[in-house]
């Protein structure tokens, strides 16, 4: 670590930096939250094949990892049955408390964990469920792994976005009912996982000012009533009750909440903001310090909306038509229905399908017009409408359970062909008869399509996720 950063650590920390500055000689915590959409916790501990121990009480589903195995290449996480997740940040989406029904916005949400998270809680990967998870990021590249992250996870509820903050502001105004900010910050609670990288005070003032512009342009999207989430991953002041302060002097209409607490979890410093901005109240954030928590440290603050005036867009937002997607011809659904009655057990709402650029798509129950801003993806995305037959997409394989589907062919995760599977080979069929797409499960979870022809399975596992097994 920088010898300033650890200077100015010993000046905040006082009697408490040899503890923080221990804590950076034991190894990183490897964090693992269970997918409670596809399986509860008490099966999957008793099922799969790690040393677990729960982080506490603050995360059910998640736990430390205690043992040399590797849990990022086994067969599970290809099935979607958790993620790898720092402890720390797995305090998060807890805290912002998404209900059944509610409209949730990540506004920086690659590269998925704390939406992934947001998402089991929504309950937005299960059928007939409804609210909207609305996960944003304003990089690209970044926007696809997210995509990939919440498919896996086995999504349906969701709307990925790659926007900027304020162009979501102009679309969507004040609708949401929670409103997370996990903000790009100078990372110093990555130090212990990352090594060295670039640390300098000005980096942090930059992040801060950075910081201070998107919490502004979030407190537009919360709905009157509604809750704004700001966390980071660092321990500066200038970038967590600093920025607090300065939000709250500027939006008199939002006010702190002293949010549960639990083992580990510190008070926020109002001693650090100095006598320039008001911190009578910055006692009610949350601190995670290493030295007394078991992840790599984390601040988080619960602010609400307290004006109760109903702004009358919210109504107006909340109808089944987004931009830019079309209600499919019959040709298309022809295929579709051909696919469905052939591959699945139970008929599905044609009636929220839209189509583009050949893609079929099942919408949420609820829905935004997104407008001009960009949509990487809008619900579940279905499959292909190809001339004369439907080709599944991989994220509706992992949106299903086995016994959703006709044809199942299950692989236990310690067999050489669920590996070959995810290499990218085919594989033989372990029953004669069938033929058609036919679901490849590990252990009865979903990992991808195969299709069934001459007593194989050709291997339909996307190219970019293959493993290498050289």
């Amino acid at each position: 670590m920088p010898p300033e950063f650890l200077a100015r650590m010993n000046h905040l920390l006082g009697a408490d930096y040899d503890a923080f500055a221990a804590s950076y000689t034991q190894p990183p915590h490897m964090g693992l939250r269970v997918n409670t959409l596809k399986v509860p916790v008490a099966d999957f501990i008793s099922k799969w094949p790690f040393a677990l121990k729960p982080v506490g009480a603050y995360a059910p589903a998640g736990f430390l990892v205690t043992d040399e195995s590797k849990p990022g290449s086994h067969p599970a996480h290809a099935a979607g049955l958790y993620y790898l997740q720092e402890p720390s940040a797995m305090a998060v989406a807890p805290l912002v408390d998404p209900q059944p029904g509610e409209w949730v916005l990540d506004i920086a949400a690659a590269p998925g964990g704390k939406a992934t998270h947001l998402a089991a809680l929504l309950g937005s990967g299960l059928p007939g469920s409804s609210g909207l998870l609305v996960a944003n990021d304003i990089d690209a590249k970044r926007a696809g792994i997210l995509v990939e992250n919440l498919e896996r996870w086995g999504v349906r509820n969701a709307l990925v976005t790659n926007a900027h903050p304020e162009h979501l502001a102009q679309q969507f105004g004040p609708v949401f009912d929670k409103v997370l900010v996990d903000a790009p910050c100078s990372g110093e609670g990555m130090f212990r996982r990352l090594g060295a990288f670039d640390w300098s005070q000005t980096t942090v003032l930059a992040c801060a000012r950075r910081q201070t512009a998107v919490l502004a342009t979030a407190a537009q999207l919360v709905k009157p009533g509604g809750r704004l989430i700001y966390a980071t991953c660092t321990f500066a002041p200038e970038e967590n009750e600093m920025v607090i302060a300065r939000f709250l002097q500027d939006h008199a209409d939002f006010a702190l909440v002293d949010p549960p607490r639990h083992q580990g979890f510190d008070r926020g410093r109002p001693s650090w903001v100095g006598d320039d901005l008001p911190g009578d109240t910055l006692d009610k954030t949350i601190r995670l310090w290493p030295h007394r928590f078991p992840g790599e440290g984390h601040f988080i603050a619960v602010m609400q909306r307290t004006d109760t005036k109903k702004p009358a867009r919210i109504t107006t937002h909340r109808r089944l038509n987004p931009g830019r997607l079309e209600k499919p011809q019959a040709s298309d659904l022809k295929a579709w229905r051909a696919f469905a009655q052939a591959t699945l057990r139970d008929p599905w709402p044609e009636e929220r399908m839209r189509l583009r650029n050949g893609r079929l798509t099942l919408l949420p129950e609820e829905a935004l017009e997104t407008g001009t801003v960009k949509c990487v993806r809008y619900g579940l995305l279905l499959g292909e409408c190809r001339k004369g037959y439907f080709k599944p997409a991989h994220a509706l394989a992992l949106a299903l359970r086995a016994d959703d589907v006709v044809t199942a062919v299950d692989f236990p995760p310690e067999t050489s062909e669920i590996m070959a599977y995810l290499s990218g080979h085919d594989l033989p069929l372990m029953v004669k008869g069938r033929k058609g797409w036919g679901l490849i499960t590990v252990g009865g979870f979903p990992v991808g399509w195969g299709k069934i022809a001459n007593g194989r399975v050709k291997n339909h596992y996307p190219h970019g996720l293959r493993q290498r097994t050289d």
